[in-house]
């Protein structure tokens, strides 16, 4: 079963919406995916998922009441297969915190194609932005899955 972490900096807008997302996603296509998120920094830890992002999640009928936010600790590299940043800043420091000697790191929406980074609502309010970066980025990574791409 492979096992998924989503990074972002706080852990309560961008990586607990994909971590619910494609949750939701993977158990709607049959996939036996776990999925987590946790942040590089400790500004946020204990905290809710931020008002924007549950908003979204409420929206979407998924579940996301009892996410805390929490630090990346070192074990997490050996607990999972793939290790998705949102954006490069999330990249980096993921890469000096563990390395990347099984090159587990990605970002997030370079399964889709792309260089960008996620938005990131904490500066622009705008979640429903997010939420389509993050919808995209999934569905590629499911796509990409189906495709035995990480077997």
């Amino acid at each position: 079963m492979l096992k998924i972490l989503f990074v972002c900096h706080g852990n309560i807008c961008r990586s607990p919406m994909a971590e619910f997302v494609m949750r939701d996603m993977c158990r709607k296509a049959g996939l036996e995916v776990v999925t987590a998120s946790a942040a590089t920094s400790t500004e946020e830890l204990g905290n809710p998922v931020h008002r924007g992002t549950a908003g979204i999640l409420r929206r979407l009928g998924i579940d996301y009441s009892a996410k805390r936010a929490r630090q990346i600790n070192r074990a997490d590299y050996d607990e999972y297969d793939l290790l998705i940043g949102m954006d490069t800043a999330n990249i980096r420091n993921m890469t000096r915190f563990w390395g990347d000697k099984e090159k587990k790191i990605h970002k997030l929406l370079e399964f889709a194609g792309r260089a960008d980074d996620v938005a990131d609502p904490w500066y622009t309010g705008n979640f429903e932005r997010t939420y389509l970066d993050v919808k995209e980025g999934c569905e590629a990574l499911i796509a990409a899955i189906m495709r035995g791409d990480f077997d």
